[in-house]
């Protein structure tokens, strides 16, 4: 697709956080410890205007080209207003952002998540998935977001990590499979599609269900395979096949999405221990096919407040550092 001369380098910026737990579920214990405010529910906006002010100017200041912005309840749509937390940001706050962004010269994406492990932003339209009111209330947020982005080139559906294990703290669980789940899916990217946008997605359906991902998913949606993990030196024999992020086999989706001629954007993190991204970015240096690397996209799963400064920046250097690495400025 010749896509070298737009690729883009990117980072994920949360305005709604409203993803994972839902308001009843009390912080697991697992996360007592953090000084981030990771995955707990908040009624209130988790979003530090000075804090976002410097993240644009400090992204515009070193290389960023795109932000992917997660809008999840964090807006207060026109269309579905009972969506939004307190303090969300208007349409009209949001218009005057993506203005900002462009004038920097930084491309805004949007991202809705409608994977229903990460849907809690959705109210109670999350415990209604797969039925007529979901479904006129997915079509409506798309075509509002398509419109206020003045249709996007990518437009990013999340759907990721729809499993029981990332469930397991609420006390309300969805889990769509099989044909549901593709009907839904392809339902959403025929949306995208139809207001002029590339649908976009994470990968990781590919590593439980990789001969069916592979089969059934148009090589028109856009892919993020994720991968936050140091090593990229595992047995790779026997591709495609399950792999498991956590023991260090998920980054060989990278290459079976290549081999089943997909375009991508390969995804790492900051967000503790993970740091890969300039990992990432030499991996896709020497393995991927530039022509079918769109972008390059560096993350950090907590939401832009004065407690998670150091993060937000270190994700902009660290996309910095992937760059340079990428175009040949660093050794590996």
């Amino acid at each position: 697709m010749g896509a070298r001369d737009q690729m883009f380098w990117g980072v994920l910026v949360h305005i709604g956080y409203n993803l994972y737990l839902e308001e009843s579920v009390e912080l697991p214990a697992v996360f007592h410890d953090s000084p981030y405010p990771y995955f707990q529910y908040s009624p209130r906006l988790q979003v530090d205007d000075r804090v976002w002010r410097d993240l644009v100017d400090y992204a515009a200041d070193n290389g960023v080209t795109a932000m992917v912005l997660d809008l999840a309840d964090g807006i207060r749509y026109d269309s579905h207003p009972e969506i939004a937390v307190e303090n969300a940001w208007s349409t009209e706050r949001l218009r005057d952002e993506i203005a900002g962004l462009r004038q920097r010269g930084i491309e805004p994406l949007p991202k809705l998540n409608f994977g229903a492990g990460h849907d809690i932003w959705l109210k109670e339209y999350s415990r209604q998935v797969s039925t007529p009111v979901y479904y006129a209330v997915v079509d409506d947020l798309i075509d509002e977001v398509g419109a206020i982005f003045e249709g996007p080139r990518f437009f990013h559906l999340g759907m990721d990590e729809e499993t029981y294990e990332n469930q397991r703290y609420n006390e309300y669980v969805t889990i769509r499979q099989g044909d549901l789940w593709w009907n839904d899916l392809l339902r959403m990217v025929g949306r995208v599609e139809a207001n002029g946008s590339r649908a976009w997605v994470w990968s990781d359906a590919a590593w439980h269900h990789p001969r069916e991902y592979y089969r059934r998913m148009p090589t028109s949606v856009l892919q993020s395979n994720w991968y936050y993990n140091p090593g990229f030196d595992a047995d790779e024999t026997g591709r495609p096949k399950r792999v498991n992020h956590d023991d260090g086999t998920a980054y060989m989706t990278y290459l079976d999405l290549q081999d089943a001629g997909f375009d991508q954007v390969p995804t790492g993190s900051v967000f503790p221990p993970f740091d890969n991204m300039v990992g990432t970015a030499e991996f896709a240096r020497d393995r991927l096919d530039p022509d079918r690397v769109v972008g390059m996209l560096n993350s950090v799963w907590v939401p832009p407040l004065e407690s998670t400064r150091d993060l937000q920046m270190a994700m902009i250097d660290r996309l910095a550092e992937a760059r340079d690495a990428y175009e040949g400025k660093r050794s590996s």
